[in-house]
Order: C-alpha cells, then sequence, then structure tokens
C-alpha cells in the first residue's frame, strides 16, 4: 500500500467547499469517486484542512493509500484528465504510511484580495471581494500587525457544530500584512491554524478598522462583517522534509481543521 500526497489547486466556485456532502459537488467528493474507480474499492482523501464553499486554493494539500501500482507521473496525468478543469493535481509523491495532512501540517497561508475600484472586471470578478468605499488603508494596515503574535481569536470564529467540547481558539499567527497596490488591497496571513471563518473574519475586521469603527492600535474584541469566501485562496500548506514539502522553522498546529 502506497501513501501518495499530492499537491492541488482548484478554482471553488462550483463546488460546496472541500469536505464531501452527499448530493453536492465537492472537492474531496470529487478526487475520492477518480480514485476510488481507479482503484477498484473506496479510498479516501484527507485534506490539510476543509475550505468553504467559494474558497479557491492555489495549493491545498491531501494524501490517501493506494494499492495501484500506476507511476506518479502516469497517476498525475489520468487524475487530471479525468477531473474538471477547475481542479489541477499540481505535483504527486510518495510519503510515509503515517502522513496526515492535517496533523502533521506545520503552518498555512491565506491570502484575501481586495478591488477598490467603482469597476470590477467581469474576468477578476470571481475571484475578489470590490469594496469601492472609502476607507483608511493605513489604518487597516496597523491594525493587521496586531494580529501577529498568539491570540485567543475565539470572536473570529463561526459557530461550529463539529465542536461540541468548545476546544481552544488560541492561534499563533506569524505573519498578518495588508500590501496595498493601485486599485487593489491584498491582505496576507501565515499562522500555526485557522478557525471556522476566521480569515474573513480578519478581513472584515480590517474593513471595520478602515471605515472608522475599530481601534487600530489594540487587539479586538469582536470582529467585523465576514468577507465572502470568493476573495480568499489558501497559498500553501508547510511541512517538515520528511513529508515531502517545504520546511518551516515553526510549528504547533493543533490539529483542528480549517473551515475557511
Amino acid at each position: 500500500m502506497r501513501r501518495i500526497l499530492i499537491r492541488l489547486a482548484y478554482d471553488g466556485g462550483g463546488f460546496h467547499g472541500w469536505q464531501v456532502q452527499p448530493g453536492l459537488p465537492t472537492i474531496q467528493g470529487t478526487l475520492e469517486e477518480i480514485l476510488s474507480n481507479m482503484e477498484g474499492c473506496p479510498v479516501q482523501v484527507a485534506g490539510s484542512g476543509r475550505t468553504d464553499a467559494g474558497v479557491h486554493a492555489l495549493e491545498q494539500v491531501a494524501a490517501f493509500s493506494l494499492e495501484n501500482p500506476i507511476p506518479l507521473p502516469n497517476l498525475e496525468r489520468a487524475v487530471n484528465r479525468l477531473l474538471p478543469p477547475s481542479i489541477r493535481v499540481l505535483s504527486a509523491v510518495e510519503t510515509s504510511p503515517g502522513f496526515h495532512p492535517r496533523f502533521d501540517a506545520q503552518a498555512k497561508s491565506y491570502e484575501y484580495r481586495i478591488v477598490r475600484g467603482p469597476v470590477c472586471s467581469p474576468f477578476e470578478w470571481p475571484y475578489v471581494h470590490q469594496y469601492p468605499y472609502p476607507l483608511d488603508e493605513a489604518r487597516m494596515a496597523r491594525l493587521a500587525a496586531v494580529f501577529t503574535g498568539e491570540h485567543d481569536f475565539s470572536a473570529f470564529a463561526a459557530a461550529d457544530g463539529r465542536d461540541p467540547f468548545g476546544r481552544s481558539k488560541v492561534r499563533t499567527i506569524f505573519s498578518s500584512v495588508l500590501e496595498r497596490a493601485p486599485g487593489r488591497l491584498t491582505y496576507r496571513v501565515r499562522g500555526s491554524g485557522f478557525l471556522k471563518h476566521m480569515v474573513r473574519n480578519l478581513v472584515g475586521t480590517l474593513i471595520e478598522a478602515g471605515r472608522g469603527n475599530l481601534d487600530a492600535e489594540a487587539f479586538p474584541t469582536r470582529s467585523g462583517p465576514t468577507a465572502p469566501a470568493k476573495g480568499l485562496f489558501l497559498v500553501s500548506v508547510e511541512y517538515p522534509p520528511a513529508a515531502g514539502s517545504r520546511q518551516t522553522a515553526n510549528s504547533g498546529y493543533n490539529g483542528l481543521e480549517d473551515d475557511e
């Protein structure tokens, strides 16, 4: 039995998120159907976290086990041939039998894209949040820096019925930066792990600060409105070298799944 680690990219606009849902198109469900047909029996695909409906990924990480001896380059080509164009496998490597893309992750990075102009190109519309109203962008950038470090992010987590025991909402943010360019803002955040809707709530909070409704110098105790899913991208997931991925100097991802 081989354990295969894949990196994949997807346009989340046409899917009801990562996780399998009966009767609905999902990323995990699409992959499992293809791989199960290739294997001749059910194949379970584990992801690094559950991106929400409409959220995109530049590099999601998943893993599954196969008896099929197909060489990895052939596997990659075959799966991509059967996948819809909105999902692409970028690479495939064999990894250790015990590898789990969620529990072994050391850090994750997301970015959120905001268009500031009064007109948004129809070719960008599915992948950005258009916000053409006045904002104090320097104030937003100051608040973004405040999120760095270890904090209790309870105020930034959506209610989650899959967490009945109320596990810790403390997370470590390694970097949190709002970058400005003509006509757009990009929020980039890298951390040990993220709670349900956390990044989108951070973005909503930054917008509230830009509107002048929140202090930009102190860690906020309440979240702004949840920003739309379509502007959010999972950029990368980091692992120790033994997992066949990039190394990071920080660890501490506590095993709670992302739900962005």
